[in-house]
């Protein structure tokens, strides 16, 4: 017979890989459930065999495998050499003596009434795309939705992981930038009013709940392991996950075994969307769902505008810019390649309004910040590529300074282009690439662009 347990330590574990001495359980309630086989316990690193009978250590949260992102020293603990892991060293230490658990006794059981409260309509192209999605699902084969910024990506998803929801599956929706997080959960609460959802984040506290729909950085799923029936990985081209390969075996090791990764972008990479295509499925939409053009980037030049700056002043062509968003009472978002110029560049923006602020990744403000613009209580931000996609604001206007940087490749303008125009009462816009010389990168977004609004794609 089956002894009894905590059933929040079941909901709170199932799925997760979690450090055992960070468990938010008496220590006592844990080691019982590990002697009744409850609880598995994994060494934290591993070592594994290598090329010339070598050893190569093995992260078993982060699965970390790159020799210069470990660490030896004297362990007080276990009293000899002991490596930690410094690839997620921010959730807290993984070393050699450290154990990690996973939920090893039975499962929660998920809800199966699930209503979606959004009372829109799926164009015909969201529709095919949504039942196509569908379709892959029950085949366990993965699906990219690869989809013009603007077209309604997210409301593609809600019944596909309507159905899942339904027929009790557990549900992933992961993102590599938190504003996206942030930017879906209150979607996603109002859709689906009767699901159980948590949003995880660097700073958010995780509930004690089985919560069937988890929304969560990319970064997060370095803690899950066999946890999801489906995974939706949106802005799959975003960095950090598309440069770390952690990140991406992070994401496969969240789904449970033969069970599919779905993608969903506007700007796949080359590698994405022909991995896809060897495996997988396709679904493409290049018409925004009120059925508008996207906006096309206009290249002014700006010449010396750094040096301007740093001497405090403002280049005319962006003060005029800038007066006229303010005239017609347009909220804007202005992008800079370097923290420290836009920095420089912000109390001469408040010479103009002294409401005008800034935002960056380690901002302390930043949401606070993106929310004031988003009710009007400002008229405009400075931002870094932070805000080059998850975020939508009716009727904002886009300006990049210094467009010919290296930072601003042809994804990362297309996605900044993709902020403007996205409703159906506002969609038109500027999108106006401020620069020192025109660059390839510029050139093949406007192309692009172009093309996307001749009917065509990249495949």
């Amino acid at each position: 017979m089956t002894k009894p347990f905590n059933p929040a330590i079941r909901d709170f574990l199932d799925g997760r890989i979690w450090l055992r001495m960070h468990t938010p359980f008496p220590c006592e309630e844990i080691n019982a459930l590990i002697g009744d086989g409850h609880l598995q316990t994994i060494k934290g690193i591993e070592s594994k065999p290598s090329f010339f009978n070598q050893k190569r250590k093995f992260c078993n949260r982060c699965e970390n495998d790159d020799p210069t992102r470990f660490t030896t020293f004297n362990c007080a603990k276990c009293e000899g050499p002991c490596t930690y892991c410094r690839h997620c060293l921010k959730m807290g230490r993984v070393s050699s003596c450290t154990e990690l658990i996973v939920w090893n006794g039975e499962k929660p059981e998920y809800p199966t009434n699930h209503t979606i409260a959004w009372r829109g309509t799926l164009t015909p192209h969201q529709q095919k795309a949504s039942d196509e999605l569908t379709a892959s699902q029950e085949k366990r084969a993965s699906h990219l939705i690869y989809a013009v910024c603007g077209s309604g990506k997210t409301e593609i998803l809600f019944p596909p992981i309507h159905k899942l929801l339904t027929e009790g599956k557990r549900v992933c929706i992961a993102a590599p930038r938190v504003d996206v997080i942030h930017e879906l959960e209150p979607r996603l609460s109002a859709a689906f009013p009767e699901t159980k959802i948590e949003a995880l984040y660097g700073g958010a506290q995780p509930t004690m709940e089985a919560s069937q729909l988890v929304l969560a950085t990319t970064h997060q799923l370095y803690r899950f392991r066999h946890a999801f029936d489906a995974v939706f990985v949106d802005e799959a081209d975003a960095f950090p996950y598309k440069a770390d390969i952690t990140l991406q075996r992070a994401v496969k090791k969240a789904v449970k075994p033969g069970f599919p990764v779905h993608y969903v972008t506007a700007t796949p990479s080359d590698k994405l969307l022909s991995g896809i295509q060897r495996t997988g499925y396709v679904s493409i939409i290049n018409r925004r769902y009120h059925g508008h053009p996207l906006p096309v980037p206009k290249f002014v030049p700006l010449w010396n505008y750094e040096k301007q700056i740093r001497k405090g002043k403002l280049p005319r062509k962006l003060i005029d810019w800038t007066e006229q968003r303010l005239a017609k009472k347009e909220p804007f978002l202005i992008f800079f390649h370097h923290i420290g110029l836009m920095e420089e560049a912000e109390p001469l923006f408040q010479l103009i309004d002294p409401r005008i602020r800034s935002v960056h990744a380690s901002h302390p403000d930043r949401k606070e910040h993106v929310q004031a613009l988003r009710n009007k209580e400002l008229p405009g931000l400075l931002t870094t590529t932070i805000l080059e996609r998850g975020i939508t604001i009716p009727n904002v206007q886009v300006a990049v300074v210094g467009a010919e940087q290296q930072i601003f490749d042809k994804g990362a303008l297309i996605q900044i282009g993709g902020r403007v125009g996205r409703s159906a009462d506002y969609p038109t816009g500027d999108f106006i690439l401020f620069h020192n010389g025109i660059t390839y990168a510029m050139d093949d977004a406007k192309a692009e662009i172009d093309k996307l609004n001749k009917g065509g794609v990249r495949t």
